[in-house]
């Protein structure tokens, strides 16, 4: 991950995020917190904490400026859960865990918390955390197709006489399906020599920040074409540009990279412009001229007609092996209340007490299956009883939600940092506790502390699919 990535962390003054946050700053990672109480914030976290203040239950306070720069989340909200009877001043009762004690929901509903608040901040973070498949910007994908509004750009504009558009054939496409045509002729009459076809401004810039550069399926024709994406909705504006080659007579996947864009107006260089920023696309324009830029020649250009089928444009993603983007913790259980056949009198509170605690794994397993179908890379950690005990214990890791037991909240707290940068967490759902029962407390010598664990160790023998909803009736009772 890299130092420049900074990670959002919500639930930052819980139990396990105000872990969480330590560990990335002590890393030098850098962190922004997603609060609901700026005082308790910066009294528990520190007054140079990045923060910003926002309740995920209330989307509108989930302000876009706010997630500018996060390329990683993980997820500590919960719902608060707290003995009926209150606690000790010293939370006492919240150390030991609420196995001991009659349990009820202090605050905001499950559902509020963790289905909606998980709607929420998935919608908040998506377009910077960005999908596991391309992001589909124009054209046409299996059943979808995402229009875009071209309009022709020639250079009539200086005098000249090329001209060109912008069609859907439906059969042209390169299986017979359809796809774009950008079309014309073009002529180096009345010092003309360019056409082009540009994209209306979108109605809300295009955030790509998730992403590595533009990929173009096409259909070549042996010439060199233009690409130049805006970042201001001022239409003669400075256009960053990149030129890509194409074979002649064959179906091709064309990237053209972020990094590989200049800063481009009326085809000179402009040396002091700020670099490109990919959260705010506004247009996107192609070019066939007889110019590169700075006088230099396209040495593909030849007047006449010309054709190139485009069939889809998307945004892709490099960096491999990928890596979660978004960190979930969640809890062991979720999907038991309504498993056939399971002993109840064997289970934690939680399991037992689901209807009455609101139906609380019912709506953390919902807000579970969001983050699996949203299409972010994702690894949902579901710790068994949090304790307040040290990191250290020999764990077991489970997958299926069968497993009982208790870990220590430092524990998670390292996990989740470490998945983060793991390929092999990626897109698991999984069960953990350690090997110490709840009869014995688990202490750590300061002078001879235990090893720091290699979490991949467990992660590589997790496998995808497995969430333990295998187990559940075809019709559980609905909520």
């Amino acid at each position: 991950m890299g130092t420049s990535d900074i990670v959002l962390v919500a639930g930052a003054t819980g139990g396990v995020g105000r872990r969480v946050v330590d560990i990335l700053r002590k890393k030098g990672i850098p962190v922004r917190v997603l609060v609901r109480n700026e005082e308790k914030a910066r009294r528990m976290l520190g007054s140079d904490v990045d923060l910003v203040i926002g309740d995920i239950t209330k989307d509108s306070t989930l302000i876009p400026e706010y997630f500018k720069g996060v390329k990683k989340v993980i997820n500590a909200a919960s719902v608060i859960v707290g003995p009926k009877e209150g606690d000790t001043p010293d939370r006492a009762k919240y150390s030991q865990g609420i196995k001991f004690f009659e349990p009820e929901i202090k605050g905001d509903s499950p559902e509020k918390v963790e289905y909606i608040g998980m709607r929420n901040l998935i919608k908040a973070v998506k377009d910077n955390l960005g999908l596991r498949r391309e992001k589909l910007l124009f054209g046409f994908e299996g059943n979808n197709y995402r229009q875009l509004p071209w309009g022709a750009l020639d250079d009539v504009v200086m005098g000249g006489v090329s001209e060109s558009t912008f069609q859907i054939d439906p059969s042209g496409g390169e299986n017979g399906g359809p796809t774009g045509i950008f079309k014309g002729v073009v002529s180096t009459a009345n010092n003309g020599g360019f056409t082009s076809i540009r994209t209306k401004n979108f109605s809300e810039p295009e955030n790509l920040s998730a992403y590595d550069g533009l990929e173009f399926r096409l259909k070549g024709d042996g010439r060199r074409y233009k690409i130049i994406v805006r970042t201001s909705s001022d239409w003669d504006a400075l256009g960053y540009t990149a030129g890509f080659d194409t074979e002649k007579g064959k179906w091709q996947s064309i990237r053209v990279p972020f990094s590989s864009l200049r800063p481009v107006f009326r085809a000179r260089t402009v040396s002091d412009a700020p670099p490109f920023d990919p959260s705010i696309v506004v247009s996107l324009q192609l070019m066939f001229s007889k110019f590169e830029y700075d006088g230099k020649l396209n040495e593909t250009f030849v007047e006449g007609p010309f054709e190139l089928p485009v069939s889809s444009i998307h945004a892709y993603i490099i960096k491999d092996p990928i890596t979660p983007r978004f960190v979930h913790v969640s809890s062991a259980g979720v999907t038991r209340p309504e498993r056939p056949g399971l002993d109840l009198s064997k289970q934690p509170p939680a399991v037992r007490l689901n209807k009455e605690l609101d139906y609380i794994l019912t709506f953390k397993l919902k807000g579970e299956d969001l983050l699996r179908e949203s299409g972010i890379p994702y690894v949902i950690v579901r710790p068994c009883a949090l304790t307040e005990e040290p990191a250290g214990a020999d764990l077991i890791f489970d997958q299926g939600d069968n497993i009982t037991g208790k870990i220590s909240r430092e524990e998670i707290a390292l996990m989740c940092v470490a998945a983060l940068d793991s390929p092999y967490a990626c897109d698991k759902t999984f069960e953990v506790k350690s090997v110490i029962p709840f009869s014995e407390p688990f202490t750590v010598d300061p002078a001879n502390p235990p090893p720091e664990k290699d979490y991949d160790v467990y992660f590589k023998n997790l496998k995808e699919g497995i969430t333990g909803k295998e187990a559940l009736q075809q019709n559980p009772v609905s909520v």
